[in-house]
């Protein structure tokens, strides 16, 4: 009995199933980040050394002329400043003049107004004076009646003049005593009359408007002394 040969079959090895493959794609892929981080820094490294060799320092010549075109612009920008400051200058010059012209006109105006004011009124008091100095001509042919109505006329035209300025006088007797228009010279002793009431006028007050001009003089009444009540009590 011969012995036969025995064919020795090999058995398959199992072929990785698509989850191995999956695996052995992701491992790769986990690792390249670490790798990306790792060549990172050496890139930032390398980034300012080559800024550098990019951007070269200016040469002495090249920085001359930068400051001498900064020196030209601020040359500029002085010469505007001063030319400002001279058309300034010249508009305040301009303007001060103006203001002192208006003011030297107006003060001519006023005086001018002031002048003719005047004159108005001395033209109206010269017609009064001619009255008075006929009335003096003719005072040795005029009787004392013609004298006295002529005097009366001269008078009526000097009230009637300062009447038309605005001018009126202040009410004195009967009146109450008022310290803004009225200037008491003397008491008067008078039981007959209350207290305070004018009772003579001694020189004429006026009102130009509602200012007083000037005050006018007058005798006021006063309470009658102790002595004199005594008597009439006794009366």
């Amino acid at each position: 009995m011969t012995d036969e040969p025995r064919e020795t079959t090999e058995r398959p090895q199992p072929e990785p199933t698509p989850q191995g493959q999956e695996l052995a794609a992701e491992t790769p892929q986990k690792e390249q980040p670490e790798a990306t981080a790792a060549a990172a820094p050496a890139e930032s490294a390398e980034t300012p050394a080559a800024t550098a060799e990019e951007q070269p320092s200016p040469t002495p010549e090249e920085r001359i002329a930068q400051l001498e075109a900064q020196l030209a612009d601020l040359a500029a920008q002085l010469a505007q400043a001063r030319q400002e400051a001279r058309e300034n200058w010249d508009k305040f010059v301009r303007e001060r003049a103006d203001l002192e012209n208006f003011r030297k006109r107006r003060e001519r105006e006023i005086a001018d107004r002031v002048l003719q004011q005047k004159k108005a009124l001395l033209n109206k008091l010269l017609e009064v004076m001619d009255n008075l100095d006929r009335a003096l001509a003719y005072q040795d042919s005029l009787d004392r009646q013609g004298l006295q109505q002529t005097l009366r006329l001269v008078a009526w035209q000097m009230n009637e003049l300062i009447r038309s300025e605005g001018l009126t006088p202040v009410p004195t007797v009967g009146e109450q005593f008022n310290p803004y228009i009225h200037e008491a010279v003397e008491a008067v002793e008078d039981s007959e009359k209350p207290e305070g009431i004018v009772v003579e006028e001694v020189r004429k007050g006026y009102k130009l408007s509602d200012e007083t001009l000037r005050p006018a003089r007058v005798k006021v009444t006063v309470a009658a002394s102790n002595k004199e009540r005594e008597q009439q009590g006794e009366a």
